[in-house]
């Protein structure tokens, strides 16, 4: 078990230093078959480490070497393996690679293809390495690897300066959050003398911190996780992200990056449960995220867009569930909203692919006939993340709007609006993209089979997905909470409510969802509206298209003056106090060549006088001066 364990991380790795260093050598084909070879080895060890966990649920633990030891600072090089993180391996390396077969299509034509394949092992590599890892050091490379990889990824096309600058953004804004993890680390450091996972819950649970250094540790966490997991205010970069190609946009929404906050408050859930606080702030900015996002997704036309913001919308619920301590409903949705996000991300890929990279939805419509394989799957990714039932988007997020229920009525009302209007906007996209009158004016491409062939295994899980957590009202069992033990010293916090409440709850849900249907029904199908330019647009429905200005109240508020500052410091400082004394020097240096360059004339004559005046001076001197 524990070569398994090392093998896993060591794949992905392996694959991004083939197709690194051989990207100019190795053909498409070698380098597909490599690259998708590194990501189905952990995903079949994965699978083989969940039987035998399934059996014996304690917790695996792997030390390589020692690796920090200064002064009282020992930090091991080190894997924990317990049931959450099995979860957590078989989504990332399950869906990962499934993106990565469905991108040999996608990336067939692009130079870049083996460059491609590289970053995209490296970015799993650094994502099994965050879950797996024995402590919050080794999770903080992971954390970090992911952000570059995200860097490389987002800015692929690097000759678009549009994407460079989406690329930096995301960069930047996950460096803010970054700041906030490694104060965290230093905080648990100086308070638990150690890093490791076991040594920090198990110190926690003998010797209690103050609640001050509590409260110091997990807010820092939680701003970590706000950066990872896009959640106001650090959420901005998420929507930009989107220019990198649609596989990477797959990859980072539903297996890797985003998930990586909700897995860091989970694996430290008993350290938030100990900072009521906190926890509240965690459910006060979920569900603000989750309502904010919808809102603004609803005036959007690029069909990435949409769901970028339907992501961050649907991480918002997450954070609700966790700050109501229900950590198991959390990664609940978590699975399968990575299900039916990277179906309906690599729907867009099949749909920008065939209408040769358009992204706007009013430019589309009509696709029913065009793409009828794609219709298919998208209505049921669009089914799915709406939460109508029996799909697995309904339990899942039934289970957190019963908790939500269970923690304040108004909690619950305001995750309720989110679904409504969840189901209103992508049905909006549904109809404005397939229905009516076709709007493209070029030839639709066809459908390519090896892009279509991992959408339908999604679709698959999309639908029964439900079946891991299906809850008592309905005959299960609840497996995915029962199996789900969280190896921090906690329990997550199960549905209490009556059953009867729980059929009304499920009863509203439903129909809430039904309107935001007919609501995009009406508009977008019956009335055949298509959306216009937001310059045409007036109040709210202007600024909501505009994604409330919020971009443009940070560049404002931080980006235009540290720019301005910098130009200042540049100009003042920079110049004068660093770039004059050393263009002076050089200055000098040149001077002093251009005179004596004079002497180099290659006269031989002339360096005979030199030579005869040389040797006269040194008589001179050794006649008289000595």
């Amino acid at each position: 078990m524990t070569l398994l364990i090392i093998l896993i991380p060591l794949f992905p790795l392996l694959g991004f230093i083939i197709n690194g260093i051989g990207f100019r050598k190795l053909n498409k084909k070698a380098s597909a078959w490599v690259a998708n070879l590194a990501i189905i080895f952990p995903l079949i060890f994965s699978i083989i480490i969940f039987a035998n966990l399934a059996f014996d649920p304690q917790a695996i633990q792997v030390n390589l070497f020692e690796w920090i030891s200064i002064s009282t600072l020992q930090v091991d090089f080190g894997f924990y393996i317990d049931r959450l993180t099995i979860l957590m391996l078989l989504v990332i390396s399950g869906v990962g690679f499934l993106i990565h077969l469905y991108s040999i299509g996608y990336m067939h034509n692009d130079q870049g293809f083996q460059r491609f394949f590289a970053f995209m092992n490296l970015f799993v590599f650094f994502m099994l390495l965050l879950v797996m890892a024995e402590n919050y050091l080794i999770l903080f490379i992971g954390w970090e690897g992911v952000g570059l990889c995200s860097y490389f990824l987002i800015g692929f096309w690097n000759e678009n300066k549009e994407f460079n600058h989406a690329a930096r953004k995301a960069f930047i804004v996950n460096r803010i959050g970054d700041l906030g993890f490694l104060i965290a680390i230093f905080f648990i450091w100086s308070s638990f003398h150690s890093l490791s996972f076991t040594s920090v819950f198990d110190e926690l649970a003998k010797n209690q911190p103050s609640q001050e250094i509590i409260l110091a540790i997990t807010l820092c966490l939680f701003i970590g996780t706000t950066g990872k997991s896009a959640q106001i205010p650090l959420y901005t970069w998420l929507p930009d992200a989107m220019a990198g190609p649609t596989p990477v946009s797959a990859l980072i929404h539903a297996a890797t990056m985003v998930t990586a906050g909700i897995y860091l408050i989970a694996r430290s859930g008993a350290l938030f449960l100990l900072s009521p606080i906190i926890m509240q702030l965690i459910v006060i900015v979920g569900v603000a995220t989750a309502l904010f996002a919808a809102i603004i997704a609803i005036k959007q036309n690029d069909i990435k867009k949409i769901l970028a913001y339907s992501t961050i919308s649907q991480l918002g619920y997450m954070f609700v569930a966790l700050g109501l301590g229900a950590f198991s409903s959390a990664m609940f949705h978590l699975i399968t909203h990575a299900f039916f996000k990277a179906l309906l991300f690599l729907i867009a890929g099949v749909i920008i692919h065939s209408l040769h990279n358009e992204q706007d939805i009013r430019n589309m419509g009509g696709l029913k006939s065009k793409l009828p394989k794609t219709y298919w799957l998208a209505l049921i990714g669009i089914l799915t993340i709406s939460g109508i039932p029996p799909f697995s988007g309904f339990f899942s997020k039934d289970l957190i709007l019963s908790m939500a229920w269970e923690y304040s009525p108004v909690l619950w009302g305001f995750t309720i609006i989110g679904a409504g209007l969840t189901a209103f906007y992508m049905f909006r996209l549904f109809f404005i993209v397939f229905f009516n009158e076709t709007r493209f004016q070029k030839q639709i491409h066809h459908e390519e089979k090896t892009m279509i062939r991992p959408l339908w295994i999604l679709a698959f899980l999309s639908i029964f997905g439900g079946l891991m957590n299906i809850p008592s009202i309905f005959g299960g069992s609840s497996l995915l909470d029962h199996y789900l033990i969280v190896d921090s010293g906690h329990e997550t916090k199960h549905l209490a409510t009556d059953a009867s409440v729980e059929w009304i709850l499920m009863g509203i849900s439903v129909a809430i969802v039904s309107i935001g249907f007919f609501l995009a029904k009406n508009f977008y199908l019956n009335r055949r509206i298509v959306p216009v330019e937001s310059m045409q647009l007036h109040g709210f429905a202007k600024v909501v298209a505009n994604k409330f200005y919020i971009d443009e109240l940070y560049d404002k508020i931080f980006v235009s003056p540290i720019n301005r500052l910098s130009t200042l410091l540049e100009q003042k400082w920079d110049r004068k106090l660093f770039d004059a004394p050393i263009e002076n020097i050089t200055r000098f240096v040149a001077w002093n060549g251009k005179i004596f360059s004079k002497l180099q004339t290659g006269n031989t004559g002339l360096y005979i006088i030199f030579m005869m005046l040389g040797l006269m001076g040194l008589l001179v001197y050794e006649l008289y001066l000595n």
